[in-house]
């Protein structure tokens, strides 16, 4: 009697018993695939270069131009400039690294915006100028900018947002752009170190064909890809010949200077931004 009872299950059905159990184990194989991908994340994005002691004696000083501390930003100098700047920070790099680089341009008249980014990475949120331009309405005009990956993010926003009127431009700094900025009206500025290893000069080379016309590149002689901000070393870098505070200097100035000269063309006049101290 066994034996008949067995010979009913057809093996067609005997395969379908057999099917949910191969999509649980399929499913539960994804899933640790997922978790285990994400744990190599977090555990690879915790290991960021954190800001140092300038950047945040910066950030603490009473004097110079005032500094705004918001839930995702710091923000530095006069909240009615004629012109502003929102900064995304490098790859794995804590915002608050920049600001130095930040207070330097501030004292030069531009107010500049640091966003904080989602696990340190800027392509987490490329729109993050949308919340900071947002938060002080009363500045003129707006560039985005930022340092390594975040200039590649900051030039992608730029190029989102071409048509935006109050939106003059895009800070590149040891950075260049993955995206097509070459028909639209905006300024581009680009700075990097002359001892910078790890800015792909190849792709800084091939990135000037996609930038707007008028843009203008300066090579910082003797800076490097760490120096714009104060996070120590950086991986793979060149020597720091000329000091993270003199890179910083001349980036800023460089950076204004190009901004004042895009004011003046624009019809803005010549004293749109305050003349450097």
């Amino acid at each position: 009697m066994f034996a008949m009872i067995f010979s009913t299950v057809t093996p067609p059905e005997r395969a379908s018993r057999r099917r949910p159990r191969k999509l649980t184990v399929a499913l539960v194989a994804v899933l640790a695939a997922i978790l285990l991908a994400g744990g190599a994340f977090f555990a690879y994005a915790s290991s960021y270069y954190r800001a140092g002691e300038i950047a945040q004696a910066q950030i603490d000083s009473p004097d110079g131009p005032p500094v705004v501390h918001g839930e995702d930003y710091l923000a530095f100098g006069d909240e009615r400039a004629d012109i502003g700047v929102v900064l995304y920070p490098g790859a794995k790099v804590e915002f608050s690294a920049y600001a130095p680089l930040a207070r330097k341009l501030s004292e030069r008249g531009c107010f500049a915006v640091i966003v904080r980014m989602p696990f340190n990475f800027a392509f987490f949120n490329v729109g993050a100028a949308d919340r900071a331009r947002a938060a002080f309405p009363d500045v003129g005009s707006w560039w985005v900018g930022g340092h390594s990956l975040g200039g590649a993010m900051a030039a992608q926003y730029a190029a989102d947002h071409a048509d935006d009127p109050d939106l003059t431009g895009v800070v590149l700094l040891a950075a260049y752009s993955a995206s097509d900025l070459s028909g639209a009206d905006l300024g581009a500025v680009t700075v990097y170190g002359s001892n910078d290893l790890v800015l792909d000069r190849e792709k800084l080379a091939a990135g000037k064909a996609l930038l707007p016309a008028g843009s203008l590149t300066v090579e910082i002689a003797g800076g490097n890809h760490a120096g714009f901000g104060d996070y120590g070393p950086q991986d793979g870098d060149g020597e720091q010949a000329i000091g993270a505070d003199r890179q910083q200097e001349e980036a800023a100035d460089a950076v204004v200077a190009y901004m004042r000269e895009r004011a003046t063309a624009a019809g803005n006049g010549k004293d749109a931004l305050p003349k450097a101290a």
